[in-house]
């Protein structure tokens, strides 16, 4: 299944290069009015990625709505923490959260029962960040049919790929969809963060790793590592030299990607998601902004709220699919 059913709707999005400013948008954004500060609650502590993109898109927001971007960090139980406030709050958009991809899993993993999507209100896609397939210059590896062949070749059929979270993450399930593809198995090794999975890269106590590619930049930039492949319609220009998955021959879905979105509570009036998608977008347009998203290799995306909730339907389907073949739902 593609993106491209989003691609060609009004408000959905483009997995490619594209202008997100556009005079609807700045109109839209105009009529959002908050009544006081706006709370933007985050899952992860202060100092992530989400932060980090949180408080750089605050500074480009604050003007255009007129009132302060409060970021309030609520870390804790995969994301449990931060969708009980957002969920608990009143649905006038002063208390919005941003999600990713890893949100969807939860909700049908460990968080199943606890929270499910039509919890919340899902109101714009900001970016999506690509997987990157990596290995290290003295493995000689240098590409997916290089991995797999050297899994092939081992006496289990296996090998060792680490990433960010647990089994069931975004990453694991990328790697997992390339490991049915392919006809190989993976031994996943989980990190608390991306620097730790390069270090054991680096050191060699795994085989590959896969990463979004913002953290990894400098690593390529020093050639510390090689790009086997790329999880993504098309290539980056931050990498240009890594092929994706699929110009290698592997027919593994390009539109499993990290995202990062804006949700609110239940219940919240369609006009107002609408006028709250626009002003973000519109603070996406700036120049400050689109520099961040190009140091950190990430794709735009100008997703309102219907082009998101389609989104989910599609990706659910996916996830499902794929925690189910590697055996952690039933």
């Amino acid at each position: 299944m593609s993106l491209a059913w989003l691609k060609n709707s009004v408000l959905g999005c483009s997995i490619a290069a594209f202008t997100l400013a556009s005079p609807v948008w700045a109109q839209e954004a105009a009529t959002w009015q908050p009544e006081g500060p706006v709370n933007l609650v985050l899952h992860t502590g202060p100092g992530g990625a989400s932060d980090i993109f949180a408080r750089t898109l605050a500074r480009s927001l604050e003007p255009i709505i007129g009132q302060p971007l409060v970021i309030q960090n609520a870390q804790g139980g995969a994301g449990a923490k931060q969708m009980a406030v957002v969920g608990a709050a009143e649905p006038d958009g002063l208390t919005l959260g941003v999600n990713t991809m890893s949100h969807f899993t939860a909700m049908q993993t460990n968080l199943k029962g606890t929270f499910a999507p039509e919890d919340f209100s899902w109101i714009a896609i900001f970016q999506f960040d690509p997987h990157v397939v990596m290995a290290t210059p003295e493995s000689e590896l240098t590409s997916l049919t290089d991995l797999v062949e050297k899994a092939k070749a081992s006496p289990d059929g296996q090998i060792t790929i680490g990433g960010y979270g647990a089994a069931g993450s975004v990453q694991h399930l990328a790697v997992s969809m390339l490991a049915k593809e392919a006809g190989f198995t993976v031994n996943w090794v989980g990190f608390d963060s991306t620097p730790e999975v390069i270090t054991a890269l680096l050191g060699g106590h795994i085989d590959a790793a896969i990463s979004n590619p913002g953290p990894a930049l400098p690593f390529f930039e020093s050639d510390r590592v090689v790009g086997l492949g790329l999880l993504a319609k098309d290539r980056l220009e931050s990498l240009p030299e890594v092929e994706t998955f699929s110009e290698q021959g592997f027919d593994v879905n390009p539109d499993w990607q990290q995202l990062r979105g804006l949700f609110g509570p239940k219940g919240m009036d369609e006009n107002l998601q609408e006028q709250i998608a626009a002003a973000f977008h519109e603070a996406q347009a700036t120049d400050e902004f689109r520099a961040f998203e190009a140091q950190n290799g990430v794709v735009a995306s100008d997703a309102g709220p219907q082009g998101y909730r389609d989104y989910i339907t599609q990706m659910n389907e996916v996830a499902a699919e794929t925690l189910k073949d590697v055996g952690l739902v039933q």
